[in-house]
């Protein structure tokens, strides 16, 4: 890039240092990423509300006498769970209206097989972590009953799902923690290019602009650079206090450089949507569609974005997850030359 992009490049970070809005977002990232070993835990609790620990919820369990002992032999295996026998479904009931218990348990034997009611809360501040762990105990006593009637079974059932046994505090910080803080500065980067180059059309800038030593590609080299370079610097500096933090990231260039490629290929189209859009409205309507489209779409392939970061930061990286880091450096190439030939075939006249 040419010395006039640098100096773009330089007097949009120094207007970035005056927008309140995003050195508020980039107080907050800091934030979540110095103290994300005491935010984890608050958060995990509503990723994962089994995972609360020292909360008990009760339940009422009654119905046939078989099916009720056999279902409370799986509840005094699960932990957060204490089961309260009952002699009727009616009692359980009442015991549920007067706030004895969080929830109600009836299980009933009916043509040959195990039914189980489950009642909880309509709606209150408990009701989550209530049906999580009711949830729960229904998965246990299904495994329970499939391992204890296999040999009574006319046609083999399909397997259950192995369970898991990572704790949810790892996989929060992993697949939630970690993508957040690297995806969102590519996200805020984007936006800032479009309102960047829109706002300055709006404005009349643009027009001092061309007056300057610059031609109309310095100005987008310059808006790009500026607004591109900022969201590899904060996932070095957002992975550096993760690792200070006590959590463990492993290749952090690799993500840096991820995040690199995508921050490029996420303003570069940003700024071709800014440069052929009629106004900032619909530059930032299109921008999101764009974004919303590409990145949600890319969420059902087994290797996406959220997916690759993971991967890497865990050590777990595949051939596919560094062939999709290629991919993606390949992809941001490719969005920069289309940008320079849309900007090379616009008139600058037109966009002031």
């Amino acid at each position: 890039m040419a010395d006039g992009s640098l100096t773009i490049a330089r007097r949009e970070l120094q207007v970035l240092k005056a927008e309140k809005t995003i050195v508020l977002a980039l107080l907050i990232q800091v934030f979540i990423a110095a103290f994300s070993s005491f935010l984890v835990v608050g958060l995990v609790s509503l990723y994962d509300p089994g995972s609360v620990q020292g909360y008990q919820v009760d339940v009422a369990l009654s119905g046939s006498e078989e099916e009720a002992r056999e279902l409370l032999g799986v509840m005094n295996d699960q932990p957060g769970v204490r089961p309260v026998p009952y002699e009727t479904r009616e009692a359980a009931l009442a015991a549920f209206q007067d706030g004895d218990v969080e929830a109600v348990l009836v299980a009933q034997r009916r043509d040959g097989r195990t039914f189980v009611r489950a009642t909880v809360p309509d709606s209150n501040i408990e009701t989550t972590v209530t049906v999580v762990q009711v949830r729960e105990v229904l998965q246990a006593f299904e495994r329970t009953e499939r391992t204890e009637r296999a040999s009574s079974l006319e046609r083999v059932p399909l397997d259950l799902p192995r369970q898991g046994t990572s704790s949810p505090y790892f996989g929060f910080t992993y697949t939630v923690l970690v993508p957040l803080l690297l995806f969102l500065p590519v996200f805020i980067s984007g936006s800032l290019a479009v309102d960047s180059l829109t706002e300055e059309r709006d404005r009349g800038t643009l027009e001092l602009l061309r007056v300057a030593p610059v031609s109309f590609g310095d100005i987008v080299d310059g808006k790009l650079l500026a607004a591109a370079g900022l969201a590899p610097t904060q996932a070095a500096l957002w992975v550096g206090l993760l690792r200070l933090n006590g959590t463990s990231v492993a290749h952090p260039a690799l993500l840096v450089a991820f995040v690199a490629s995508l921050a490029l290929l996420v303003v570069s189209v940003a700024l071709a949507l800014a440069i052929v859009s009629p106004d900032r409205r619909t530059a930032q309507l299109l921008y999101s569609v764009a974004v919303l489209l590409v990145f949600g779409g890319s969420t059902v392939l087994p290797v996406n974005p959220a997916n690759v970061a993971a991967r890497l930061a865990i050590d777990s990286a595949d051939p596919t997850s560094a062939a999709a880091v290629g991919a993606v450096a390949v992809a941001g190439a490719g969005a920069y030359l289309g940008l320079r030939w849309v900007t090379r075939r616009v008139d600058p006249a037109t966009l002031s």
